[in-house]
């Protein structure tokens, strides 16, 4: 399972970019959406939009703890289970059956973004693990 978090704001951006990051359930600043990146179609759009976002492999840990922290229920009356929810994710790939929002709101990173590694947000494109430590922070 990958992560996709939205860097870039909505201010300038094409009209094809927007309407891929709107299809990701990107439609504003620190969203994230969890993806699976097994479609060809997916990949096509995660390319097209990796200028704006910063994405990569999230591990069960940090899945349960997103979960937990950020997640929010789709009925209100219920509560969510973090541990249950974060397996049929890993094992469905979909959140038809979870009772979650299939996005999340983030905090902005604590700490900052560091812009040395790359120009002009820092932790713009492919992070493969460290997407992990990023998540951690904007929680």
């Amino acid at each position: 399972m990958k992560v996709v978090i939205r860097i870039a704001g909505m201010v300038n951006i094409n009209e094809d970019v927007e309407n891929t990051l709107s299809r990701l359930r990107l439609r504003r600043k620190y969203a994230c959406s969890i993806i699976d990146m097994d479609n060809n179609e997916i990949k096509g759009m995660v390319k097209k939009i990796r200028s704006f976002v910063a994405y990569g492999e999230i591990d069960k840990p940090t899945l349960i703890e997103l979960i937990k922290k950020r997640g929010h229920p789709l009925d209100k009356t219920k509560k969510i289970d973090p541990e249950k929810i974060s397996e049929i994710l890993l094992k469905e790939k979909k959140f038809n059956n979870t009772g979650i929002k299939p996005f999340f709101r983030l905090h902005p990173p604590r700490g900052g973004i560091n812009s040395k590694d790359h120009f002009p947000k820092g932790v713009l494109g492919d992070h493969k693990e460290k997407i992990n430590d990023l998540i951690r922070r904007m929680l």
